[in-house]
């Protein structure tokens, strides 16, 4: 498995259940788009316990947007049919109340919705990738010192 790979699906799973799930559980609403950005910064805390090299803020970054990628899937999976089944009559009856009379479905209304809150997921746990680099990331550069230099029977010996 990609390096990569295990830090964005652990990190992805933190985002996409937790912000498809925020409408249903009132704690969990309280927090809103924070999910997002806590599941880039675990899977950059998972990307940066793996490897034997410093990470960059670049890969922090990736780390942060995979997990970004596979939340906006999941949660895209999750909050779907869920805000199709239990928010559309909601939403229909309200707009009915209003007055406003769209030229288009409701249901496309939701199914937008649910792209442009996917695509927000990945922008903002490519923040979180960037913020967990920063926090847990503490080794610099190469630690090894180079080597002396080797003088093989030239002057100066």
């Amino acid at each position: 498995m990609n390096n990569k790979l295990k830090p964005a699906l652990l990190g992805g799973l933190i985002v996409g259940v937790f912000s498809a799930v925020h409408s249903l559980i009132p704690i969990v609403s309280l927090c809103c788009c924070i999910w997002s950005i806590i599941g880039g910064v675990v899977a950059a805390l998972i990307y940066i316990k793996s490897s034997p090299t410093p990470v960059q803020m670049g890969e922090g970054a990736m780390v942060g947007g995979l997990a970004g990628v596979v939340g906006g899937i999941i949660y895209v999976v999750i909050y779907l049919p869920i805000a199709l089944l239990w928010g559309m009559a909601t939403m229909q009856e309200q707009l009915n109340r209003s007055g406003v009379h769209l030229p288009f479905s409701g249901s496309i209304l939701m199914v937008v919705g649910s792209i442009i809150g996917a695509i927000v997921l990945v922008l903002l746990s490519t923040l979180g990738g960037v913020i967990g680099t920063a926090i847990f990331e503490k080794r610099k550069g190469n630690t090894a010192a180079p080597p002396p230099p080797q003088n093989f029977g030239g002057p100066g010996i």
